[in-house]
């Protein structure tokens, strides 16, 4: 099997997790606001500890290895972050999600508006997840891929579930809140794909592409999921759940990678 078809496979197998999380609320049950950022906090720190032990890290490596210089490879790293940051940065600034349900007014429609809004931002930075994953097949290393898509998959449960709570308590039915949250998990296959494919072009594309997938993940792990699990004063449970998630991609990566 070629590595652009395990990189598609392997992110898909990790997007339609977000479905298997909104599982529950398919089958009517509920979960606390306090159970639900816990949950994704352990998504950050899965994304977080990623970010670094799979995506910087090997990225560096292969940057040295290239250029023989731990400097060289040090300035390719932090261009990449930046450039993944600055894209989805972009992307948060131009999509117009926001606008989703533009023209209504009222309580109601800007309640829903801000659903909408976290659905989408949910939708956009799962392309970057799935090409980290297709980055790293990308690169010949099917171990690292292998990690990558099992933690970037344990934390999508969550975000699916989060989704699926969302549109619940807004009215939406549990079949259309179940099919939304797995939609949105749809687009990392995609990802993955440009990202497998982007890599094995060229062995010069794989710390670029590495480091821009971290950096994508830094930015969304600030700009959206760490603000939202705080916003309800569940710092506490937040900072409990990034950790365990940290502590578990590591351990991930350590022993698979």
């Amino acid at each position: 099997m070629s590595i652009v078809a395990l990189g598609l496979l392997a992110s898909l197998a990790a997007g339609l997790m977000t479905g298997v999380g909104a599982l529950p609320v398919l089958m009517g049950r509920t979960i606390s606001r306090k159970a639900n950022d816990t949950m994704l906090g352990f998504a950050a720190g899965v994304m977080l500890s990623a970010s670094f032990f799979s995506l910087i890290l090997p990225g560096i490596d292969a940057a040295e290895g290239l250029y023989g210089s731990v400097l060289v490879a040090a300035l390719i790293a932090g261009a990449g972050i930046a450039l993944g940051a600055l894209a989805i940065a972009a992307m948060n600034e131009y999509v117009p999600h926001e606008h989703f349900l533009a023209g209504r007014e009222g309580v109601e429609a800007a309640a829903l508006a801000k659903i909408w809004l976290f659905v989408f931002a949910i939708t956009i930075h799962n392309f970057p997840e799935g090409m980290a994953v297709g980055v790293g097949f990308g690169g010949g290393n099917v171990a690292n891929g292998i990690s990558l898509a099992t933690g970037i998959g344990l934390q999508n449960a969550p975000e699916g579930l989060a989704v699926a709570v969302a549109l619940r308590g807004q009215g939406y039915r549990r079949l259309t809140a179940f099919l939304i949250a797995l939609a949105t998990g749809l687009v990392e296959p995609v990802g993955g794909v440009l990202g497998a494919a982007a890599v094995s072009v060229s062995v010069h594309v794989l710390p670029w592409g590495l480091a821009f997938a971290a950096g994508a993940m830094i930015y969304i792990i600030s700009h959206e999921i760490i603000p939202e699990t705080h916003r309800r004063g569940h710092q506490n449970r937040a900072t409990t759940g990034l950790t365990a998630g940290l502590i578990l991609m590591m351990v991930l990566d350590v022993t698979l990678g």
